[in-house]
C-alpha cells in the first residue's frame, strides 16, 4: 500500500473525496454523479486510479449509491470490520492506497455473488470503454 501524507492528498482530492476516502466519511444516498451511470466501462479509485470494479458488475440496488457484486480483482481491495456509528459492517478500502471506499453488504443480486459493494460515487472514476 502506498503510504502518502495527508496533505498529498488535501491538494490531490476534492474536500468531499477527502472526507470520504481519508475520513471515511459518506456522501448523501442520490447525490453522486456515478449513481446512476449505466455506461460500459471501469470504475477506478479517484484517489489512486487503480482498477476496482467493471460496469459488468454494476446493478440498480434502489440504495443511490453506485453496487456492484463483485470488484474486478478481489486483490485490489481489502476488506475490514467497521463497528462504526453502533453498526456491523465490513468496510471497503482500496488495496493501493488505503482510501475509504464504502461498504460490503450481503443483500446483493442473489444469482450473482449475493454481496452488494456499495461504494461512494466520490470515491470512484469512471473509464467509457472505447
Amino acid at each position: 500500500m502506498k503510504k502518502m501524507p495527508e496533505d498529498y492528498w488535501k491538494k490531490k482530492l476534492t474536500p468531499e473525496q477527502y472526507r470520504v476516502l481519508r475520513e471515511k466519511g459518506t456522501e448523501p444516498a442520490f447525490s453522486g454523479a456515478l449513481y446512476d451511470n449505466h455506461e460500459d466501462g471501469m470504475y477506478k479509485c479517484a484517489a489512486c486510479g487503480a482498477e476496482l470494479f467493471s460496469s459488468d458488475t454494476k446493478f440498480d440496488s434502489g440504495t443511490g449509491w453506485p453496487s456492484f457484486d463483485n470488484p474486478v480483482n478481489k486483490e485490489n481491495v481489502i476488506l475490514q470490520d467497521d463497528n462504526s456509528y453502533g453498526m456491523r459492517r465490513t468496510e471497503v478500502i482500496c488495496k493501493n492506497c488505503g482510501s475509504h471506499l464504502g461498504h460490503l453488504f450481503n443483500d446483493g443480486p442473489k444469482e450473482t455473488t449475493g454481496q452488494r459493494y456499495c461504494i461512494n460515487s466520490c470515491a470512484l472514476d469512471f473509464n467509457p470503454q472505447k
